[in-house]
């Protein structure tokens, strides 16, 4: 492997309670040792009045802990007070932002930030002009696959990329909101029903297969991306960062698994039956990556 690949925390994706996502960063801030800790709602603006109001508590307590906090924005924006808003995080200089939305790039032009996973990046050019306007890092779209990312870095080599490797992915997001509608609400009276789904309302097919997840307006996948045994020829091929998505259950536990295989103190099998044993209820996939449907299991080795 080469050298000092980093290990970061992407945003929490699920609507969880005030207190509960204060104090699962206040976790994060006094006992983990992720390099770098994305923070924000990426999902849903109507959720952003909870978080703002304890999102200073927060920063405050990464800052005494000596963080690296990236602020990550709303992947969909549709109204002119999301703008404001999107306008109003660019804008701030104490902390730098993910943009998970093209909107948020007409507002940061020029200034150092992160392409997060939401906006499509698909060739070596569109790299190439992004980072022109200030993007250093790239967050690859989930269903990127090894060979792909393989050419764009090769093409493109001087950001830093980064990949989820934990975590139910997300996979689209839409005007419409599935959690209101499966509760007979609209979206513009939904009661924040998705708050009654920690990590997502699991979803089935017409013929009963267990298939996807909702969260509110996003649709993720049904099973919880992991990828291991894959790490050593990601980091060769160029990856210089991994992500993991918060869920419940103890993430620093999975942190510190995760870290321990990077830095090759224990083995990708050892690492696989901690983490199935931390985290049960989970079913993990890592078919985008090997280029096959996202939702398998793919048990040979990565093929780059």
């Amino acid at each position: 492997m080469k050298p000092n690949p980093q290990l970061t925390l992407g945003p929490c994706l699920f609507n969880w309670p005030e207190t509960m996502w204060r104090d699962f960063y206040f976790r994060m801030a006094d006992e983990s040792d992720f390099d770098r800790i994305y923070i924000g709602e990426p999902v849903c603006s109507k959720r952003l009045p909870f978080r703002n109001s304890v999102l200073p508590d927060i920063l405050e307590r990464m800052a005494a802990a000596g963080k690296t906090v990236i602020l990550s924005t709303l992947a969909l924006v549709t109204t002119k007070a999301e703008r404001k808003t999107l306008q109003g995080q660019c804008d701030q200089d104490d902390w730098m932002i993910e943009a998970n939305d093209l909107t948020a790039l007409a507002f940061l032009k020029g200034r150092n930030h992160v392409i997060g996973p939401y906006i499509n990046l698909y060739n070596e050019d569109s790299i190439e002009a992004l980072s022109k306007r200030g993007a250093s890092r790239f967050v690859l779209p989930a269903e990127l696959s090894a060979t792909t990312a393989a050419k764009l870095i090769k093409a493109a080599p001087d950001p830093t990329y980064e990949l989820q490797i934990f975590g139910r992915l997300p996979l689209a997001l839409s005007a419409r909101c599935y959690h209101a509608r499966l509760n007979h609400l609209s979206k513009d009276s939904c009661r924040f029903v998705c708050d009654q789904d920690l990590d997502g309302r699991d979803i089935n097919s017409l013929i009963g297969q267990q298939f996807l997840a909702v969260n509110g307006i996003q649709t993720m996948s049904y099973g919880s991306q992991l990828l291991l045994e894959e790490l050593p020829s990601l980091i060769e091929l160029g990856i210089g960062a991994f992500r993991l998505s918060p869920h419940t259950g103890d993430m620093i536990s999975i942190a510190k698994t995760i870290r321990a295989l990077l830095e090759q103190e224990i083995s990708a099998i050892e690492a696989r039956k901690a983490i199935e044993k931390e985290m049960p209820n989970h079913h993990f996939i890592n078919g985008f990556i090997h280029g096959q449907a996202g939702m398998k299991h793919v048990a040979q080795s990565l093929a780059v």
